[in-house]
């Protein structure tokens, strides 16, 4: 009975699996992009949603796209379409196209395109016709200007005119891009075409005003920038200008603030200079003052020296006639004692003679130590001479200057000192001396008066001859002195006269001291006349003093050697002869 049961449900499950593969295996399910139709055993049926059985012997499908498909579109070169005003225009237009999702649409691009739904390039070829039909006959009725400034206008156009020839194969036109619009080249211009010979002249026409306009544009762009290339070139020639203004004034501020920088500090220096000046000269005022008050100092050291030496000397001459009176009084008496006394009084005078050389010695270096000490102060004084320690130097050189005065009040003093010490030796010798001297004079003055009595009994020939001798003594001494000017003579100018004269023959030279020559006698004569004539007031003056009467006068002298013969051969002549 087991048996029974199971045989029926095995036969079911069996059918069962048999069913389902057979379902399996040809049903076929419809894809949200692709929809199909099915034709053959129970009449055509549109699967948009859902599946069916397809059974493969009584039944067939057809697969319909149901994406969207982009469809390019381009006409340019010589085959660019051809506006409203004859000019040719290369477009570019993107199709936008897809099967109406509708039962009657995939059934018709079914039954009309098949396969091609599939493939954009297939589907292309198939309608592109239409699409250029459509683009040339919206092209036609628009400018080029309108296509470039209405595009929106021209792709509605096209879009109307092709969206009822695509319902014929159920697709609808989703939307169209105008993606390339531009003039066609010149060189694809027929010139022999209606249409294109139109467009170029139209084209010519529209060039030629735009270069027109485009020149003038460039033009009056050109002079804009040249006048403004002007303004800007004025406006920085202002301001250089402005600039250069003020840097002129900058340094003529400079300049007249150097100068007055320069006067002030010329002002300053001109003032320390006056202040130097006047410290100097206050310094040397001091200085002066100093030493004319050592000087005054020292003149009255030398009078009272110079006094005392005039007294003792008063008193030596005094006891000098003293010791004479009383010599002449005892002369018989001194006589017998003379010679001890003359040797007494000889070695005296010896002894007297020596303290006066060592007096002498120790005033004469007393004096080369003054000297000493005040050369020692003044280059001492003029090495710390200074600006700015000028009265102080005044100070120290005075100070340097009083120290000397009173170094030479005490070398005058010394100097007095040995001075009365020389006069008292010298008064001892002189009274040693004139004891001598008396009978000297004595016997000279006896040989005097004899030699006088002598020579009052000369005559009167021999005492001018002693005179005139005398004089011829001093003559070279006084033409020395008379030439002495001459030294001061820069340079002597000898003019040689040309020419004859006197009726003579060639001129000679002119010596300067009037010497013969070589010239005729008239020449030489007016050289040695000449040179009589400028030491004439010379030898007149000694000639006077030394006696002898003056020249002749010059004219008669003149006058005489022209009227004398002419000697053979002159000889030189000697001026102050």
């Amino acid at each position: 009975m087991l048996t029974t049961l199971l045989f029926p449900i095995s036969l079911i499950l069996l059918l069962i699996a048999g069913i389902g593969f057979v379902v399996s295996t040809l049903y076929r399910r419809a894809e949200k992009d692709r929809a199909y139709v099915r034709t053959g055993l129970g009449g055509q049926k549109i699967v948009l949603d859902g599946g069916s059985v397809i059974l493969p012997i009584f039944q067939a499908i057809a697969w319909v796209n149901l994406q969207t498909l982009r469809l390019d579109v381009a006409r340019s070169a010589a085959d660019a379409l051809i506006s409203k005003d004859r000019m040719r225009v290369d477009i570019g237009v993107e199709f936008y196209v897809r099967v109406k999702p509708d039962a009657q649409s995939i059934a018709l691009a079914a039954q009309t395109l098949g396969e091609r739904t599939m493939h954009a390039d297939q589907l292309r070829e198939l309608v592109e016709a239409k699409f250029v039909d459509a683009l040339r006959s919206v092209a036609a009725t628009m400018t080029l200007a309108d296509l470039q400034e209405k595009r929106a206008d021209f792709v509605r156009a096209v879009q109307t005119t092709v969206a009822n020839d695509l319902e014929l194969n159920g697709l609808e036109l989703e939307a169209a891009s105008l993606t390339k619009l531009d003039q066609t080249d010149t060189q694809y211009f027929n010139p022999n075409n209606a249409f294109d010979a139109e467009g170029l002249a139209t084209l010519t026409r529209i060039i030629e005003a735009r270069k027109r306009e485009r020149n003038e544009v460039v033009r009056a762009t050109e002079v804009a920038i040249a006048q403004q290339d002007l303004e800007a070139r004025k406006q920085t020639l202002a301001v250089e200008l402005t600039k250069r203004e003020a840097e002129l004034n900058q340094e003529r501020d400079i300049v007249n603030k150097t100068a007055e920088t320069r006067a002030a500090a010329a002002q300053r220096e001109a003032e320390a200079r006056r202040f130097e000046e006047e410290a100097r000269i206050a310094s040397e005022q001091a200085i002066s003052e100093r030493k004319a008050e050592a000087q005054r100092v020292q003149e009255q050291a030398n009078i009272a020296s110079t006094l005392a030496i005039s007294q003792r000397k008063i008193e030596a001459d005094r006891e000098a006639e003293t010791l004479m009176i009383a010599q002449k009084r005892d002369v018989e008496l001194a006589n017998q004692d003379r010679q001890i006394a003359i040797a007494e009084r000889s070695r005296a005078e010896s002894e007297a003679r020596a303290l006066a050389q060592e007096a002498r010695a120790k005033a004469t270096s007393a004096e080369e130590s003054v000297v000493t000490a005040r050369e020692v102060a003044i280059a001492e004084r003029e090495r710390q001479i200074a600006v700015i320690a000028a009265k102080r130097d005044a100070e120290q050189q005075a100070t340097a200057v009083t120290v000397a005065a009173e170094a030479e009040k005490f070398a005058a003093e010394d100097k007095a000192e040995a001075v009365r010490i020389v006069a008292k030796a010298d008064a001892d010798a002189t009274l040693i001396r004139a004891d001598a001297q008396a009978r000297t004079y004595e016997v000279d003055a006896e040989g005097q008066r004899k030699l006088n009595e002598a020579r009052n009994t000369l005559a009167k020939e021999i005492i001018e001859f002693e005179i005139t001798k005398e004089r011829l003594k001093i003559i070279p001494a006084a033409l020395a002195e008379s030439v002495r000017p001459l030294e001061k003579i820069g340079d002597v100018k000898i003019i040689d006269m040309g020419g004859t004269a006197f009726g003579g023959g060639q001129s000679g030279t002119a010596g300067g001291g009037g010497g013969g020559g070589t010239g005729s006698i008239p020449d030489n004569l007016l050289g040695a006349l000449l040179a009589y004539r400028a030491q004439a007031p010379m030898i007149d003056k000694l000639l006077t003093e030394a006696g002898f009467a003056p020249a002749a006068n010059p004219v008669d002298q003149i006058l005489g050697a022209a009227n004398a013969p002419a000697p053979s051969s002159p000889s030189p002549s000697k001026p102050g002869a």
